[in-house]
Order: structure tokens, then C-alpha cells, then sequence
């Protein structure tokens, strides 16, 4: 083994990189190339060269990466893989190493035998870094020799030489670079969670491979280090702490076919609801697709032909449903393929048929036998099915009996519900006001052709803890889904929504932020298309209203409300007044702090967002008190002007 990787190793030279097209593009137009200028866009820079790295662990030849955040808010990556090849590539006559900083479509992921699975899929990643970087600067270990060139703004600015010499052994690449302010407007620094987040998972995705993370900006850096021998079982059991399992040891299986290889990790828990993780080529596939379709039909499969065969169904039973054997279930899957591709809206939505066929193949193969070999979980997973087939046929019944009741699929609109003019879902939006208060100071203020009001009483129901019939007996959610129009569980359909910004308006004060966590985790669990979509947005009401004469400001935080009174005349005295909810505006002033295009702040929630305040919530208002004490001893600091 170690021979074939040397001779490979050998043989990854500048002949493997191969040019498509040049670099002209990327800094006049970067959102074609890393999704936005945002921050978002800022922490893909990190990923691109990170992804450089975990190719070379997938190809077999690292096993360690280090990222650091320079107190520049440069960033440094290093991996010990074989190094960027530093030989003269035959087409330009340029070192294989300038080429892949300086021409876009310029890598060893085109078939020339670099690479057989990449998560960086189009060779962009390198170049597009370097075009986005004020300088970029890069280190490679090889032939006992370190090669050194740097960039500016994307054009060479010292030419690659040798700069020192170093072990037989020691090989490797060190890229540093400092995103360009004139590209990225809206921020240049770093947030450390993050990136620590991903690397986290990027650990998990790779077994054995060992990421570390160091913030240089700190005082007393200290460096965190992810090492994950097995891969994402650990991700199974992370994603389950604080829960009550059905078994320890969260079952694992891996195998490869046709050069795809698979691994599945899943584990029971009491929960009401599953967590279903895909990913291709470390890329999360939050739209799922093909392997996540061959994965579910062998769950549903193998559960049922074991209940049978072990007697725990009867013949004249209906099988379990797919939704049946998922309740409760937390998995991850994860397949390595040599050409993925991708669809859908977002590009994260696996395509490739055979990856259905060989994920339901490999799967059901290890899957069957586990059952076989370990009846006790075997009928504790049979068991969990069969009592959510008798929940959900309990639901089926109480939503027949609600839609009879007040026209769940019909056009009749909640009574509370002030419903906009227009039909027009582009430019509709709901927002859901916490009390009838704020409800109807929203009513008054509002733009009548394209706002409605949906007041809600109080803290919703805890979705988290609650059967799918309980859920839909509670009013409130009734109400939401019927004035939304999509339906609800599988007959959910986000083409059908009503609104196409569904905008969450609560106090700036604990029970608030209370509440809003409730409503996001009824979307993530029950609306998720709608966060995928972009559709689901949170309001920021301001904290405080200062006047002074005709001046008047609104102000979101204690520490703006000092500057603000700093930088005002002696006189005449400000008069401040402070929001504890949104039921002290009047109409005026809601609308032109909170619900006028012209002037409001939204935030969009995206999936990611959605994900933590789920967790977050799972372990506040779950069953374990430990989870919870954690986290009230380690942010107690952190409050502000609680309001009791």
C-alpha cells in the first residue's frame, strides 16, 4: 500500500493540472463564484482552501490540517499533504504552482489522475482566493526543498524560487492570505464559531483526519483540535447528547461499489422527530436527494421485513411508513463519489442514480445483518415504528376532524387573521405579532396591500415534546398553517404559501426571544421548505426611543443609547423611552421602526440558524437538567437588563 501511494505520489506533477479558461472575471463579478460578498462569502474563502487540503486526506496522502486567524484577521492554512506541484506545467510554461493561484478551471480534479473523489469539485477554489485577497502567499514542502510566491489582488507580485530546504520526508502546503476590503464591503473579520463549526464537521466527515483551529486576535490564543477516529459515529453521538437513546452505541456501517463509497451512522432516541444529516463529498446536501432516497427506502425496508419475520406485525397489518421508522431517528449519511452531480435551488441536491442504487444496496446489506444479530435493539427500533404508525393514524383522524371544523384546506381565514389585499404571493407577507397589543397596533400601521397580521397569544406549543396530533388540536399552530396555505406534515407545499416573507415580530426582551424560539422550531421541524426557500425572517424592533426637540432616534442596544446621549446638546433634556414590548408603540411608531420597508431591519433565517436555535432549544426544554445547567452557568454573563 505504501508503495502504490509513493509511485502516486510521484506521479502527481504538473502534467495533472490541467487549464480551462482564465481568471478575468472573478473580481468583477465574485457572488458567480463564492455566493455572496457577505460574510458568508468571506468564510467560503477559508473553506476553498480547507477543501484543498481534505482532498489530499481523501486521496490518502495527509492526515493533519491547522488553521489559524492571524490578528490581521489574515488567514493561515496548512496541511501535510503532498504539496502543490512546483514543476513547469507544458502548456504555459509557468510552474504548476502559479497556475493553480492565477488561472481559473486550473487544478488536479479534471480527470487528469490528481485526484479520484474532490470536495473542491471545479478547480476554481485557489484562484478565486487568490483574486479575493489583498495578498496571498504560499509555502510548499516537496522534493527536500520549500518553494515560496506570493500575490497581490491576484497577479504574481514575487515569482515562485526555493527558499530553503527541509526533511526527506516532510511535504506539504501553507497558504496564507487577507481578504481585499474593496471586494468584501459589508466585513473582513472572521467569526470564530463560524468556522469552528465547520471544521468541527469536516472532522466528523473524515475519520482519523485531525483540524485544529487557533484565534491569533485573542490574548491568550488557544488552539482547538478536532480528531474523530470514528468519523461521523462521533457525529451521531454529538448530535444526540442530552437525549435519551434507545441504545449506547449508534450503529455504523460502511462499503464501497462502482468506486462510491458509503458510510451510515444512525441512532434512535424518545424524540418525536428525525434529524436526517446527508452529505457528498463533505458537501451537506440540504435538499437530499438520490442517496438520501436509496438510504430511507432500505430503513423502511429492512424494519418491515424484520417485524414480519420476527412476528412483531402481523400479516394482515399495513406495513410501516417511511415516517414510521424515521421517528426519532438521528442519522448521518455520507458518500464519497467520483463525478457528483449536483441540483435543485441551492445546488445541494444530489442527482447521480447510482448513488441511490449503491446507498440502498450497501446499507440494507449491513443493516439487515445488524438486525438479525442483535434482536434486543432490533425490537426496540421495530417497536418505536409501530408506535409511531399509531400516533400518526391518531393525527390522520384529528386532522380530518380539524379540517371539518374550521377549513384547514379550505379558504376559510383564521378570524384573527388581517389578511393583505393583494393576491400576489411574491409580495405578501405575514407577520406574527406576539399579543393582541402589538397585534393591533400592527393592524393600524401596516401597509393594507401587502401586510397581514396574524396575532398570537402567548408562548406556542413546545413542538419539540408533542405527538403530531397534539400539535395540530393547538390553535395557534392551526392558525399559522391554514392563513399560510401549504398544507401540513407530507402534504406540506411551499408553492402553495400565501406569503412569500413570513416575518416573525416579537418583544426585544426574554419572553420574546422565548417565543421566537418556539416559532423556529416549528418551522425547522415543520416548515423547513419555507427556510430553505428564504422565506422565514425575524423583525428587530428597537429598544429605546430618544427624542430631543424635533430629534427623534431608535436605538437596539444599552451601549448605542450611551453614545447617542454622549453626542447630544446639554438641551433641551432627551426624553428616553424604553420598549419592554412591542405593545407600547403605537401604530405610528411600529410602522416606521419596524414594519416599513423603507427604514425596518429584517434578518433572514437560514437553515443553519434554524438548526442551532433547534439544538439550543432541544437542550433548554428537554428531559436532561445537566445539558441545561451547562448552559445557564456558562451565559449567565451574559444576560443584560433581564426583564422578570
Amino acid at each position: 500500500m505504501e508503495e502504490v501511494k509513493e509511485a502516486q505520489a510521484k506521479e502527481y506533477d504538473a502534467s495533472q493540472i490541467q487549464v480551462l479558461e482564465g481568471l478575468e472575471a472573478v473580481r468583477k463579478r465574485p457572488g458567480m463564484y463564492i455566493g455572496s460578498t457577505s460574510s458568508q462569502g468571506l468564510h467560503h474563502l477559508v473553506w476553498e482552501i480547507i477543501d484543498n487540503g481534505i482532498d489530499e486526506a481523501l486521496a490518502g496522502f495527509a492526515d493533519e490540517i491547522n488553521v489559524t486567524i492571524e490578528a490581521d484577521n489574515s488567514i493561515t492554512v496548512i496541511d501535510n499533504g503532498r504539496g502543490i506541484p512546483v514543476d513547469i506545467q507544458t502548456k504555459t510554461g509557468r510552474p504548476a504552482l502559479e497556475i493553480v493561484y492565477t488561472i481559473l478551471h486550473a487544478g488536479g480534479k479534471f480527470g487528469g489522475g490528481g485526484y479520484k473523489v474532490s470536495g473542491g469539485l471545479h478547480g476554481v477554489g485557489a484562484s478565486v482566493v487568490n483574486a479575493l485577497s489583498t495578498t496571498l502567499d504560499v509555502e510548499v514542502k516537496k522534493n527536500s526543498k520549500i518553494y515560496a510566491i506570493d500575490f497581490k489582488r491576484g497577479k504574481v507580485n514575487h515569482e515562485m524560487k526555493v527558499i530553503g530546504e527541509c526533511g526527506e520526508h516532510e511535504h506539504g502546503t501553507k497558504v496564507h492570505f487577507l481578504p481585499d476590503p474593496d471586494i468584501f464591503l459589508e466585513t473582513t473579520v472572521y467569526d470564530i464559531k463560524i468556522l469552528t463549526t465547520r471544521i468541527r464537521e469536516l472532522a466528523f466527515l473524515n475519520k482519523g483526519l485531525k483540524i485544529t483551529i487557533t484565534d491569533n486576535r485573542e490574548e491568550n490564543p488557544k488552539t482547538k483540535e478536532f480528531h474523530y477516529v470514528g468519523g461521523i459515529k462521533h457525529y451521531v453521538e454529538f448530535l444526540n447528547k442530552g437525549k435519551e437513546v434507545l441504545f449506547d452505541e449508534p450503529i455504523y456501517v460502511e462499503g464501497e461499489q462502482k468506486g462510491i463509497t458509503v458510510e451510515v451512522a444512525l441512532q434512535y432516541t424518545d424524540d418525536f422527530h428525525s434529524n436526517l444529516m446527508t452529505f457528498t463529498n463533505n458537501i451537506h446536501t440540504y435538499e437530499g436527494g438520490t442517496h438520501e432516497a436509496g438510504f430511507k427506502t432500505a430503513l423502511t425496508r429492512v424494519i418491515n421485513d424484520y417485524a414480519r419475520k420476527s412476528g412483531m406485525m402481523k400479516e394482515n397489518e399495513d406495513n410501516l411508513s417511511g415516517e414510521d421508522v424515521r421517528e426519532g431517528l438521528t442519522a448521518v449519511v455520507s458518500i464519497k463519489h467520483p463525478d457528483p452531480q449536483f441540483e435543485g435551488q441551492t445546488k445541494t441536491k444530489l442527482g447521480n442514480s447510482d448513488a441511490r442504487t449503491v446507498t440502498d444496496r450497501m446499507f440494507a446489506e449491513h443493516f439487515s445483518k445488524f438486525m438479525m444479530e442483535n434482536p434486543t435493539i432490533a425490537r426496540r427500533v421495530v417497536d418505536k415504528g409501530l408506535l409511531a404508525s399509531k400516533a400518526r393514524i391518531a393525527a390522520k383522524r384529528a386532522r380530518e376532524v380539524t379540517r371539518k371544523k374550521n377549513g384547514l384546506e379550505i379558504s376559510n381565514l383564521p378570524g384573527k387573521l388581517a389578511d393583505n389585499t393583494s393576491k400576489d404571493p411574491e409580495i405578501s407577507e405575514l407577520f406574527i405579532v406576539e399579543g393582541d397589543s402589538a397585534g393591533g397596533s400592527a393592524k393600524q400601521g401596516r401597509s393594507r396591500l401587502t401586510q397581514a397580521i396574524l396575532p398570537i397569544r402567548g408562548k406556542i406549543l413546545n413542538v419539540e415534546k408533542a405527538t403530531l396530533d397534539r400539535i395540530l388540536a393547538n390553535e395557534e399552530i392551526r392558525s399559522l398553517f391554514t392563513a399560510l396555505g401549504t398544507g401540513f406534515g407530507q402534504e406540506f407545499n411551499v408553492e402553495k404559501a400565501n406569503y412569500h416573507k413570513l416575518i416573525i415580530m416579537t418583544d426585544a426582551d426574554v419572553d420574546g426571544a422565548h417565543i421566537r424560539t418556539l416559532l423556529l422550531t416549528l418551522f425547522y421541524r415543520f416548515m423547513r421548505p419555507m427556510i430553505d426557500k428564504g422565506f422565514v425572517y425575524i423583525a428587530q424592533p428597537p429598544l429605546y426611543q430618544v427624542r430631543q426637540g424635533k430629534l427623534i432616534k431608535y436605538i437596539d442596544t444599552d451601549t448605542e443609547l450611551d453614545e447617542v446621549l454622549g453626542q447630544l446638546q446639554p438641551s433641551p433634556k432627551p426624553v428616553i423611552q424604553r420598549y419592554k414590548g412591542l405593545g407600547e408603540m403605537d401604530a405610528e411608531q411600529l410602522w416606521e421602526t419596524t414594519m416599513n420597508p423603507e427604514n425596518r431591519r429584517l434578518l433572514r433565517v437560514r437553515l443553519e440558524d434554524a438548526e442551532e436555535a433547534n439544538g439550543v432549544f432541544e437542550m433548554l426544554m428537554g428531559d436532561k437538567v445537566e445539558p441545561r445547567r451547562e448552559f445557564i452557568e456558562a451565559n449567565a454573563t451574559f444576560v443584560d437588563n433581564l426583564d422578570v
